[in-house]
Parts: structure tokens; sequence; C-alpha cells
């Protein structure tokens, strides 16, 4: 099928920047490289939930607050920066779905922190 018009406009727009900001100033695509890191290092710090899930449940505290924080900041700074609705409905969703593993495990550190006592 094909994308509608809206989607193929919006998806034109972003290959144009891209193609231009590419000719034009070539070392703002450095940032992807710092972004990739991030990411990566932010799973990283997950590890430690994964080594002791209960002294660690902290984490999926954070990682809930990382998510819920995600619409937000995908709904007002689009806004701000002319991504359309559409899009920003997809930013924010990542959020939202991402919101679930985590909540999930950090419901099941709980029960486990409860069955060794450690409440």
């Amino acid at each position: 099928g094909r994308l509608p018009e809206f989607a193929g406009a919006w998806l034109r727009t972003l290959r144009d920047g891209i193609r231009a900001t590419s000719a034009r100033a070539p070392f703002m695509f450095y940032g992807t490289d710092w972004l990739a890191f991030g990411h990566f290092m932010i799973a990283l710090v997950f590890v430690g939930a994964l080594r002791d899930p209960v002294r660690n449940r902290w984490l999926y505290e954070f990682g809930m607050m990382a998510c819920a924080l995600v619409p937000v900041w995908a709904l007002v700074f689009g806004q701000l920066r002319g991504i359309p609705a559409w899009w920003r409905v997809i930013d924010a969703a990542f959020g939202v779905v991402g919101f679930v593993p985590v909540w999930l495990c950090h419901r099941w550190t709980g029960e486990l922190q409860r069955a060794e006592g450690r409440a």
C-alpha cells in the first residue's frame, strides 16, 4: 500500500532536511554518535537490576519516570519544532509501550523483595 499523502510529504521533508544538513553541515551528525552512546549507557545501568534486582529496584522507578516523560517531551517539544501531530503520537507511544515491561519488572521485584523479607 501507499503512504497517505501527509505521511509522504513529511518523509520527503525529512529526507530533504537530512540531505541539506549533510551537504552544508556534516558535523551536525556527530551528535547521533553521542545519542547512541547515551542510549547504550542508560541500558548498561540496568545491568545492576539484573545482578541484584531488589537492591537496585530504584532503576525500574527511574525507567518508569523516563517512559512517562517521553509523551510529554514528544508532544510539547515536537509541537515547538513543528513535528506533525501524528508523528508526535508515534514518538509518544514509545514511552507508553516501554512503560509496561519496566512496570512489570518493578512489580515482580517488589514481590521478590517481600518473599525475601527485605521489605
